[in-house]
């Protein structure tokens, strides 16, 4: 009936299946159900019409993510009626359904209201703490199409300048997401940080509370250098009691190293010892405290922070705790398929929109070229004159000769400077987007789709590192072989059987490879039992065995 449109979507309907393909990422039903998944009714309208609900699509993204099937083509590989059991389905969509149904859910335009929603969830358990601590950083894309015309960005982790876009994630002290913004063109972290994140983060209700409440500092951005700026960081603090901590830009001085004093730090829950000081600098004639790490080879890191009270401790740990965020970023690249484009087409940017000039951008890398060339010739002039005043008299012609030869080489280098500049001087740094040629005008690649697979991965990553935690009581394995073990655990087969009499759907799961692994996930599920959690859109609570 909900196929030919007699009624509004199917209610799942469990049956009696032995050794379901991937039954085991049943078992992080509760986890995403706690992150936050069904809030997606609150904000999306539902579907008027078809088979599915639009809770079973929400569901399918969500266990597509767990189970590491990356797109919906790569759902031509496993049985449709296999997954669909696990929704209590027939079948899960085909590939152009699918498509079909994200595209009406994406066309309401409502990611960033559903990521508001997240957040406050999110929030709420952590507003008796002393202080919020975000974590600020950007991710560039990498673009390989033809239909985007994206200016070029440098990505560190391929060392070349590539035409990308870059998204900009907000997460805590251990890697855990909250929000994503994305950049429209080349907007700097500092610009993204004034203009998108911090009227994000206080439009949020926890946020507010704590400006009703006079709090000392509202919250605490932690980032690295890329938004460097010690007025940035005054303005910050005077405006809005936002605190930062970042690394200093630049430092020349050394500190004595007996001024430094071994001090125990906690960095994302590990428990090191640092030699440490601090001390009161000014920096662009603003106040600010430092704190250095010396480590065992002499090298002393600089930190920097307008947190008036905070230990100095919690200054090191929270600082070099911003690894966690690099681990997210590799972690969901390498699980999640995090670059993954979900749907191809552009859409303009608007027309009044400063942009860096390219012509006057191609003119600076010249000069830097230019420069850096000039910059070796002075130092081979330099040797130059040092090896005439060090050798015999009889050499002195040859060297003499060598020397010409290279302060002709240097005014050469002067002349194509001085032109250079003048060339500069005739073109505007910044123009608007309306006055570049069509052809090579910049446009932006559709967003929402992709912010709103992103909120479906930041709710998996979350629920996953939920289960994480539970799993850290009963086995002894390091971080990345506890989520091996759930890597498994959500592709290993499982029976399910359903008991409408007594409203109950139990997930029986096989086993896993090692015996060690069934023992702490047995007392994983005992916990999970105890959430008592329904499974949505019927009245079953889920029962979990192995």
């Amino acid at each position: 009936m909900a196929s030919h449109g007699l009624i509004v979507g199917v209610q799942p309907s469990f049956k009696h299946h032995q050794a379901i393909e991937n039954g085991g990422v049943l078992c992080a039903i509760p986890a995403l159900i706690a992150q936050g998944l069904l809030t997606h009714s609150q904000i999306y309208e539902p579907f008027n019409s078809g088979y599915y609900q639009q809770t079973s699509i929400i569901l399918t993204l969500a266990i597509m993510a767990l189970c590491r099937i990356h797109n919906p083509e790569q759902l031509k590989k496993h049985r449709s009626g296999e997954l669909g059991a696990l929704l209590g389905l027939d079948r899960v969509p085909e590939v152009k359904c699918l498509r079909e149904k994200i595209n009406s859910i994406v066309d309401q335009q409502k990611a960033k209201q559903w990521n508001d929603v997240l957040l406050e969830e999110w929030l709420q358990p952590q507003q008796t703490q002393e202080d919020f601590f975000f974590y600020v950083d950007g991710h560039v894309r990498v673009y390989h199409g033809q239909k985007a015309n994206l200016p070029n960005k440098f990505v560190s982790r391929e060392k070349l300048c590539l035409n990308a876009t870059t998204e900009y994630w907000v997460n805590d002290a251990t890697g855990l997401p909250y929000l994503v913004v994305t950049g429209e063109l080349t907007e700097k972290l500092q610009e993204v940080i004034k203009e998108s994140i911090i009227v994000q983060l206080m439009e949020n209700a926890t946020i507010q509370q704590r400006q009703k409440q006079n709090c000392p500092v509202l919250f605490v951005l932690v980032f690295d250098r890329e938004a460097y700026q010690p007025s940035f960081f005054n303005w910050l603090w005077i405006t809005h009691k936002i605190a930062v901590i970042t690394y200093r830009k630049n430092v020349k001085d050394q500190w004595l190293e007996n001024e430094f004093n071994g001090t125990e730090c906690k960095v994302i829950n590990n428990t090191v010892t640092m030699s440490l000081c601090e001390k009161n600098v000014v920096l662009d004639g603003y106040t600010f405290r430092e704190v250095r790490k010396l480590s065992e080879g002499g090298h002393q890191t600089a930190i920097i922070t307008t947190h008036p009270t905070l230990l100095i401790q919690l200054i090191a740990g929270y600082m070099f705790s911003r690894w966690s965020q690099e681990n997210f970023f590799r972690y969901l690249i390498e699980d999640f398929d995090f670059d993954k484009m979900w749907q191809y087409g552009t859409q303009e940017l608007a027309d009044n929109k400063q942009i860096v000039n390219p012509d006057y951008r191609q003119l600076n890398n010249q000069l830097k070229k230019l420069r850096e060339k000039k910059s070796r010739l002075n130092a081979k002039l330099a040797n130059q004159i040092t090896e005439i005043v060090n050798s015999s008299i009889d050499k002195v012609p040859q060297y003499s000769a060598k020397q010409i030869a290279i302060i002709e080489q240097i005014e050469s280098k002067k002349i194509e400077e001085k032109e250079l500049l003048t060339k500069r001087e005739n073109i505007a740094p910044k123009i608007k987007l309306v006055e570049m040629a069509s052809d090579k005008r910049y446009n932006q690649l559709k967003p929402e789709h992709k912010y709103f697979i992103n909120i479906i991965k930041m709710i998996c990553y979350r629920a996953e590192t939920s289960l994480l935690q539970t799993l850290k009581q009963f086995t002894n394995d390091v971080n990345h072989e506890q989520r091996m073990i759930l890597k498994q655990l959500f592709t290993t087969p499982a029976d399910i059987i359903p008991d409408y009499t007594n409203k109950t759907l139990t997930i029986k799961i096989k086993g896993l490879a090692a015996n060690r692994y069934n023992k702490a996930i047995s007392k994983m599920l005992d916990e999970l039992n105890k959430t008592k959690t329904v499974f949505p859109k019927t009245e079953l609570i889920l029962i979990y065995e192995i």
